[in-house]
């Protein structure tokens, strides 16, 4: 099963729809969900696992809703580009907050302004609820997402470093 991520209409922020993901969307999903690996996570991390466990959450975000966990689709003329997931998290530092999970544009869409209407809406659906914060977590080798998510006003918060013991 295969969603048709290749052809691309032209996006402009303003033609785009955004809204709830539904059992519809399960295909595009799935089609996506590499890109999350594209910038080749550290050598410790196994990328299909990492894929597949986002998959795994995506799925069960969209096809069994519980509060506090949304998945939306940016669309145009009902063919998705990009999705995003949004979750409700508590730190030991901040109070309630929102916190983007996932982020991700298909290819033919990259560079049209999906993620940052996605950032946006984020951004919109945060503060709605009352929220201070929106967070984001990035791997450090993802160069380009973290550009854009400096651009969109986001700034390094607590940095976590690994050591692998095996």
């Amino acid at each position: 099963m295969s969603a048709p991520v290749s052809a691309a209409p032209t996006a402009s922020p303003s033609a785009l729809h955004i809204r709830p993901a539904t059992a519809a969307d399960e295909a595009f999903i799935r089609a996506v969900m590499p890109r999350l690996v594209e910038f080749g996570p550290p050598a410790w991390r196994d990328a299909a696992q990492l894929t597949a466990t986002d998959l795994a959450v995506l799925l069960e975000a969209v096809l069994q809703p519980t509060p506090g966990h949304s998945v939306f689709v940016a669309e145009q003329h009902q063919q998705p580009l990009g999705l995003m997931q949004l979750t409700i998290n508590t730190d030991f530092y901040q109070q309630e907050h929102a916190h983007l999970a996932d982020l991700v544009v298909a290819p033919a869409a990259e560079g049209q302004g999906v993620g940052r209407a996605l950032l946006e809406y984020a951004e919109s659906w945060a503060r709605a609820r009352g929220y201070h914060w929106l967070t984001l977590s990035v791997f450090a080798q993802n160069t380009h997402a973290r550009a854009i998510y400096e651009r969109a006003g986001f700034g390094q918060d607590i940095i976590k470093y690994v050591k692998v013991l095996s």
